[in-house]
């Protein structure tokens, strides 16, 4: 045994059964002083095969490599969360943990989760603010909003994205992230303590009010872009946070420096965090636009709450800084941090609008996906911007718009995070075509009710007076659920849905559906509900007069909505029961195949045949030691392949 130990640099269990005295599993796998090699704990023989196994599949032990100078390894280090020690077989040593999360990933978790909460808690101030100071503005309505996002978002936007893109060739990832987010703060800065305060001298009123006299009223939304374009520029910057700073800049850092299994793990608790932050925030606004309370008469009450909610913005936007500072700095170099394996570019399936048109009116089940996310977007943005324009009448000052719009920003936020812990219920119970059909139904009915006071509000006025509400300030709250319930069910159940109706396809209906759907159908779902307002605006005159019209509309495109849910919901499930019927088949298969294997290596004995150290036959070499009271004064040869 002493020849063997020499040659080969450890002790086998013999491939038969022989004689020897008792020997423990542990003097078994001795190993030579001088090789880097760990040493295992005391688990039983019986185990020991099934306890590598679990932990190879777990990445912690690599398979046994092959002989470097005679010599067998039996296991390395895999990973910096779990070590083997070679303390003579005592355990295993693990690595810190903190509420069941190792101390290295957290490292990275909880930064990315404050700076994602604090350009959440920012985009909320923004979002609100902007929509107060382009509805409430003088000579300005929320007519003003559709014609802002078709002639002056979404150019802008473009021209950002190719900018970006040419920055992005010249510059590193530091550097770009820098180059893009401190404009955002310096601009908002900017906004709340010199451009405010100027803008009764840097508007153009005389020269808009010229114009409006000689167009007439119908033409106040293009003209009040005019007008007030510092505000309008502050609306497009605030448009541009929500999908620069947080789509590309956030989520493509969070994207580069975690794992898939710590994606898996953590994205879903970054999407609750966001409603948390919606909340908070929201109970912001709400406290800096209260300030005019107790101001004395003549003090601009809503500079005021501007300058306060702008230096939150800003010193907020410092901290996003800093946290990703000291992630690139700090962490990122940590050799003990666990980083994301080398990722192979993908090339993404590109058509042109033509090519995605024909793709589209060829399948009747990538029509009805592309029905459902044209219809959200069109019915969507033709109640908000209705809505907005009776929330200017019921509250006209800035600072009580404010006001409800931070209420209404903490009761999404409380919506959205109840809906997101029920929408998994609701899948696993219900099943798709009932989550599909949640949204479309809170749309249509909270429609129907928001449009009828609208509509009909005059006779109801003596009923809704016992309540202490005006038809006016009935038709606002139901527009306002409307928009809180629509939106906590697109983010908890519409946009689940859409992704898991991609699953059951073959994968060039998945890839081609997918790039046609974002290529026409996300686009013209922003763009469908502004353009058709535009039109209703310039041709009945206003936004009031068009009100009956854009009632009418809507319910027509939220049925259709639901016509093509249930019927995606049927074509749905007979390709999930398809694809379900081919898996269990194909698992069978493959038990089949391992039961046939397990009972060939039952056939075979109980020795173990070790050619180049395959992983195979060393497994199968520790679990199956040799018998108590075996002879172990023979030496023992491994044979060879």
């Amino acid at each position: 045994m002493e020849a063997l130990i020499q040659r080969h640099g450890l002790s086998r269990p013999p491939s038969l059964p022989k004689t020897q005295t008792s020997r423990s599993l542990k003097s078994r796998l001795s190993f030579r002083p001088n090789l880097p090699i760990c040493s295992l704990p005391s688990f039983e023989a019986k185990g020991l095969g099934s306890s590598l196994q679990g932990l190879r599949s777990r990445g912690k032990v690599q398979p046994l490599s092959s002989r470097n100078d005679g010599r067998l390894q039996i296991c390395r280090a895999a990973s910096a969360g779990e070590v083997f020690a070679d303390d003579g077989g005592s355990g295993i040593q693990k690595a810190n943990k903190f509420l069941g999360v190792e101390v290295t990933t957290l490292k990275k978790i909880l930064p990315l989760g404050l700076m994602f909460f604090c350009i959440l808690f920012n985009y909320t101030i923004l979002r609100d603010t902007k929509d107060v100071l382009v509805v409430t503005a003088k000579g300005s309505s929320a007519e003003i909003i559709p014609f802002l996002k078709t002639w002056v978002n979404l150019p802008l936007a473009f021209a950002f994205m190719i900018l970006y893109a040419n920055l992005a060739n010249v510059l590193s990832k530091e550097a770009l992230f820098y180059t893009v987010i401190l404009p955002f703060i310096a601009f908002f800065g900017l906004f709340g303590f010199v451009l405010y305060p100027l803008s009764n001298y840097i508007h153009p009123t005389a020269l808009a009010d010229k114009l409006l006299a000689s167009l007439g009223p119908r033409f106040l939304g293009p003209i009040a872009i005019l007008r007030i374009w510092s505000f309008c520029l502050f609306y497009v910057m605030a448009e541009l946070w929500g999908s620069v700073v947080i789509s590309v800049l956030f989520w493509g850092f969070a994207n580069q420096i975690t794992t898939v299994d710590e994606a898996k793990q953590f994205y879903p608790l970054f999407g609750l965090g966001a409603n948390i932050a919606l909340i908070f925030s929201g109970r912001t606004v709400k406290f800096f636009s209260n300030l005019r309370k107790n101001l004395p008469p003549g003090v601009d009450g809503w500079a005021l709450s501007l300058r306060g909610m702008m230096g939150i913005v800003v010193l907020l936007g410092f901290v996003i800084c800093a946290i990703y500072w000291s992630v690139n700095t700090f962490i990122l170099t940590d050799p003990s941090v666990p980083k994301p394996a080398a990722r192979k570019k993908k090339e993404k399936l590109k058509l042109g609008v033509g090519e995605s048109m024909k793709f589209l009116l060829s399948s009747r089940y990538v029509r009805d996906l592309a029905a459902l996310v044209v219809a959200y977007g069109i019915s969507i943005n033709l109640v908000e911007v209705t809505w907005k324009s009776k929330l200017k009448a019921q509250y006209p000052s800035p600072n009580e718009y404010s006001s409800f719009m931070g209420d209404f920003s903490t009761c999404t936020g409380i919506a959205t995070f109840t809906m997101m812990l029920l929408s998994r219920v609701i899948l696993r119970r219900y099943g798709w075509g009932v989550a599909a059909m949640i949204t479309p139904t809170v749309l249509l009915l909270t429609g129907v009710g928001f449009f009828s006071l609208l509509l009909f509000g005059e006779p109801l006025t003596p009923v809704l007076g016992q309540f202490g509400l005006t038809p006016l300030l009935a038709a606002v709250y139901v527009g306002a659920l409307q928009n809180i319930f629509s939106k906590s069910s697109k983010y908890s159940l519409f946009d689940p849905c859409k992704e898991m109706a991609y699953i059951p396809l073959d994968d060039e209906t998945k890839v081609k559906g997918k790039a046609a759907i974002d290529v026409v159908c996300n686009p013209l779902g922003k763009s469908g509900g502004a353009l058709i307002q535009q039109f209703m605006i310039l041709t009945f005159g206003s936004l009031a007069n068009s009100t009956p019209y854009l009632g009418g509309i809507l319910l027509v495109i939220v049925l259709g909505w639901i016509a093509a849910a249930r019927s995606l919901d049927s074509q749905f499930t007979t390709l999930a029961k398809e694809e379900l019927v081919t898996e269990t088949k194909k698992a069978s298969e493959s038990d089949a195949n391992g039961s046939a294997y397990a009972k060939s290596q039952e056939n075979s004995g109980n020795g173990s045949v070790v050619g180049d150290e395959t992983e195979s036959s060393d497994v199968s070499a520790l679990k199956n030691p040799a018998p108590e009271g075996s002879d172990s004064s023979e030496e023992t040869r491994l044979p060879r392949s």
